[in-house]
């Protein structure tokens, strides 16, 4: 045990109450990714908590991803992955990669973790039950040696044309909790691979959630001055990405939280997933972890 005062313990449980009592049977979608997942004793806190969070009387439902996994096991497998403007190409053979390492060993890894918790997980990806039909995706770059645009094939790479949330009532509410690969379904019953956060995204607004929580391996969205920005406006947030303080990798993040906004989620968060037990730290005290983004 450690060596706080008992008399301490109990202030710090007391003042979680409004905490528990403004999230009590609310949804809260969390997308979890980056080293948080690579790091046992993270992934092990991380289920911990969430078995915390259903005990509470919370309904979290977890989105993984499993970039650098799925790259680990086309390393091993000797597959090269074609990249065009930045962009990873998933062939027939990456997308089944993709599938076996995203809704087959990592997500059961993450089940495995909860139901050691004390939790009851279950493991589903966007396929099972039609939950998330995807439309393919394709993107433009501009050619920096000609200054063309053009359009590029991405292969089986997709994003969510709908979710149908038939499935995912059926387990919320109840004492399981749901943990989700962005494996979604194509139109002829093929597979997509779906970015995580986008996934995530599409999630959340479908279940109308009170939070989405998106962590990450950074803090939150930076100011020029590398500062953390506590909380953002969906207006601020448009205008950061205008004038370039928002930036990068962080545009589509940002993009994905302004869609869950727009679809009727209460708030997003962008967070650091590696500072331990981060998603307690948010929800349920008032030292908030990240950038809260609202309307």
């Amino acid at each position: 045990m450690n060596d706080i005062p008992i008399s301490e313990t109990a202030r710090i449980l007391s003042e979680a109450l409004p905490f528990l009592q403004r999230y009590d049977d609310e949804i809260v979608v969390v997308k979890y990714g980056g080293h948080a997942m690579i790091d046992p004793d993270l992934a092990r806190k991380f289920a911990r908590d969430m078995v915390m969070l259903k005990v509470c009387g919370l309904n979290p439902v977890v989105v993984h991803g499993g970039g650098p996994q799925i790259e680990a096991m086309l390393k091993k497998l000797g597959i090269k992955s074609e990249f065009a403007g930045g962009l990873r190409i998933t062939d027939a053979k990456t997308v089944e990669i993709v599938e076996m390492v995203l809704a087959g060993s990592i997500n059961k890894q993450i089940v495995g973790y909860i139901n050691a918790a004390g939790g009851k997980a279950i493991g589903l990806c966007g396929k099972d039950g039609n939950m998330v039909p995807a439309r393919k995706v394709s993107r433009s770059v501009v050619d920096p040696d000609s200054n063309i645009e053009k359009v590029i094939d991405l292969g089986f790479v997709g994003e969510p044309e709908k979710v149908d949330v038939n499935m995912l009532n059926q387990v919320i509410g109840r004492e399981m909790i749901p943990v989700l690969a962005p494996v979604a379904t194509s139109a002829n019953g093929g597979t997509f691979n779906v970015n995580a956060d986008t996934f995530a995204g599409a999630i959340a607004g479908a279940l109308k959630a009170k939070r989405l929580l998106l962590l990450t391996d950074v803090t939150g969205v930076l100011d020029n001055s590398k500062n953390l920005i506590a909380e953002l406006s969906v207006a601020d947030a448009r205008k950061l990405i205008a004038d370039g303080t928002i930036s990068g990798g962080m545009i589509p993040k940002v993009e994905t939280c302004i869609y869950a906004l727009d679809q009727g989620v209460e708030g997003v968060v962008i967070m650091d997933g590696k500072v331990p037990h981060a998603v307690l730290l948010e929800l349920l005290t008032d030292h908030g972890v990240g950038t809260l983004m609202h309307r």
